[in-house]
């Protein structure tokens, strides 16, 4: 099947979905270690919903599922490139592994040169893949594919 444009414009994605099987466990972790803002709690429907940034910017759903109903996302959040680093620190603390793009533990953010961007992998308490990432000024370099924070600044101020 081909389809035809709609012709709508649109912008930053407002609302996505996570699911637990313990959502008191996942609240804590979302509205206590990452300090989401809630926005809605149905203990009835097992869900709870978080503002991402200022209420009514962008929205997060966690909701409870039996074991056999959960499987696992991948969403970012956008943070300030200068937040990159200290974020690290702070999971760390937390007792939070780092990762890099590539699933290694690192202290050393990756850089999809293509954007650019910069950003760090976790998860949360169900193994769901969890991003912090940040905007680079800049043009994008497509032809470093992902590197880390520490070379993409050496290369930075080169010519591509």
């Amino acid at each position: 099947m081909t389809y035809a444009p709609l012709g709508i414009t649109t912008g930053r994605i407002f609302e996505t979905h996570v699911y637990t099987t313990d959502l008191a466990r996942a609240m804590a972790f979302y509205g206590g270690l990452l300090g989401l803002e809630q926005a809605h709690h149905l203990p009835e429907r097992s869900v709870t919903f978080y503002w991402i940034g200022a209420p009514g910017n962008a929205m997060l759903g966690v909701w409870g599922v039996p074991e056999e109903r959960w499987h696992s996302s991948h969403f970012a959040f956008e943070i300030t490139e200068d937040a990159i680093e200290p974020s690290i620190e702070r999971l760390h603390a937390a007792g939070i592994r780092v990762n890099d793009f590539f699933g290694n533990e690192t202290d050393d953010p990756s850089v999809h040169a293509w954007m650019p961007a910069v950003g760090i992998f976790f998860r949360d308490p169900d193994c769901n893949s969890l991003e912090f990432v940040a905007m680079l000024p800049g043009p994008g370099r497509p032809d470093l594919g992902v590197v880390r924070l520490s070379e993409w600044r050496s290369l930075a101020l080169q010519p591509a």
